[in-house]
C-alpha cells in the first residue's frame, strides 16, 4: 500500500491509500523521499485555489527522490537515480511557448497544483521534467532546489550585477534564498522582515536584517547607498506595504522585482515611476538553467539549505504541518517525509521495493 496527502477542501486534509500508475512512454516513476510545503501550498490548502485545484488534490511539487521505474522510450535514467522534478507540463504550440518562454505557457501544466503532486509515497512524471542530483547531496537537504531555483529565476530576472545593491523586502524562506543568490552574484543585500525570529536567520547566515515596524528603512537605505537609493528591490511579502517600502528604496532607474503573489490589486505609487524611471519586471517559476544552477547552489553549500529546515514530519502528519505554518514567522521550512508509514522495505539505495 503507498499513501497520499490529498487536499479535500477548505482547511481539509487527509492521508489515503494511492494506487500508483505504471509509468508509460516517456514516464518515470519515482518514490519521492521528502517533499517541501511551500506558500502555494498553503493558499491551496485555504482553499483560494479552488477554481484551479479539482479535490481531491494530491499535493507538493518542492521534492527529492529516487527513480523506481521506467516506462519505455526512457533511455538516460535508471532505479535508484537520485532526482529532483521541475514540475512544469506544456504545450510547445501557444504564442509563450513559440517565443521560447515555455516555463510560463499558456496553458501550463503545474504539477502538484493543475495535476498530482508528490505528497506520495509513488509519483509518475514525464522524464522530461527530472533533474539529476549528486549523489553526495543528501534527499532532505535537495527537497529546496526547487525554491532555490525560483530565486536563481528571480535574481536572472532582476539582472542583479556584482557591486549593486539589493533590498529583500518579505525574509520567509523565498525571501532569504533570493537573498542568498543576489549575495552570491556579488550583490550587497539587506532583508526587510518583521518576525523576529527570520531576521534572527537572517543574520547567523551573514544577512544584514531591518524591521519595518521599528525601523525608518528608505532613511536607512538613503544611508547605505550614500543617498543613491538601491539598485533592485525585491517584493516578496505579499502585503500592500511590502510594495510601499520597495518601492521607497529605488534609486534613480531602479527595479523592482515582483516576486510575491498578490491576490488582490494594490495601489502603487506610480508618480515614483514616473519621477526615478523606474522599472517593474515579474518573475514567475523558472527554466532547467535556473534549476541546474540551483543544484549547484545546494551542493557546495552557498544556500546552506539545513538552516533554513525547521522541522521534517511523516507523511501521515503532513496536515497538522501545514496548521504549524500558518503561524508563519517562527517557521521557516518544514519537510514531509514520504519515505515513513509504509510498509515497503528499502533496497541499498534507498528506493522500496
Amino acid at each position: 500500500m503507498t499513501l497520499a496527502v490529498r487536499y479535500i477542501s477548505a482547511r481539509t486534509l487527509d492521508t489515503a491509500p494511492a494506487e500508483p500508475s505504471s509509468p508509460g512512454p516517456g514516464e518515470v516513476e519515482l518514490a519521492p523521499a521528502f517533499v517541501g510545503i511551500c506558500g502555494t501550498d498553503l493558499h491551496i490548502f485555504h482553499g483560494d485555489m479552488d477554481a484551479r485545484v479539482a479535490a481531491p488534490a494530491v499535493l507538493g511539487h518542492e521534492m527529492s527522490g529516487r527513480v523506481v521505474r521506467v516506462g519505455p522510450g526512457v533511455e538516460r535514467w535508471r532505479p535508484g537515480d537520485a532526482v529532483t522534478v521541475m514540475p512544469l507540463r506544456w504545450d510547445d504550440t501557444c504564442p509563450a511557448c513559440r517565443a521560447g518562454h515555455q516555463h510560463i505557457c499558456q496553458h501550463l501544466d503545474f504539477i502538484g497544483i493543475d495535476s498530482p503532486g508528490a505528497m506520495q509515497q509513488r509519483w509518475t512524471v514525464p522524464a522530461s521534467t527530472l533533474i539529476r542530483l549528486p549523489d553526495t547531496l543528501p534527499l532532505d537537504l535537495a527537497a529546496l532546489v526547487e525554491p532555490t531555483a525560483v530565486a536563481v529565476h528571480d535574481v536572472g530576472r532582476a539582472k542583479v550585477t556584482e557591486g549593486e545593491k539589493a533590498v529583500v523586502v518579505g525574509g520567509g524562506p523565498v525571501g532569504i534564498l533570493i537573498a542568498l543568490v543576489a549575495r552570491a552574484t556579488g550583490a550587497e543585500v539587506r532583508v526587510v522582515e518583521l518576525s523576529a525570529h527570520r531576521r534572527l536567520l537572517a543574520e547567523e547566515l551573514g544577512l544584514t536584517a531591518w524591521d519595518p515596524a521599528d525601523d525608518d528603512v528608505p532613511a536607512l537605505v538613503q544611508q547605505w547607498t550614500g543617498g543613491a537609493g538601491a539598485d533592485v528591490a525585491f517584493e516578496v511579502s505579499g502585503a500592500a506595504g511590502g510594495v510601499d517600502t520597495a518601492v521607497d528604496v529605488l534609486g534613480v532607474r531602479g527595479r523592482l522585482c515582483l516576486v510575491a503573489i498578490h491576490p488582490r490589486p494594490r495601489e502603487v505609487n506610480l508618480h515614483r515611476f514616473f519621477w526615478r524611471e523606474l522599472t517593474l519586471v515579474g518573475a514567475r517559476l523558472y527554466d532547467r538553467s535556473d534549476f541546474e544552477w540551483a543544484v549547484t547552489l545546494v551542493a557546495d553549500g552557498t544556500i546552506p539549505a539545513g538552516r533554513l529546515i525547521s522541522k521534517v514530519v511523516p507523511l501521515t502528519e503532513a496536515p497538522a504541518a501545514f496548521e504549524a505554518l500558518e503561524g508563519g514567522g517562527d517557521v521557516m521550512k518544514i519537510l514531509v517525509d514520504c519515505t515513513t508509514g509504509t510498509d515497503h522495505t528499502h533496497d541499498a539505495q534507498g528506493v522500496a521495493v
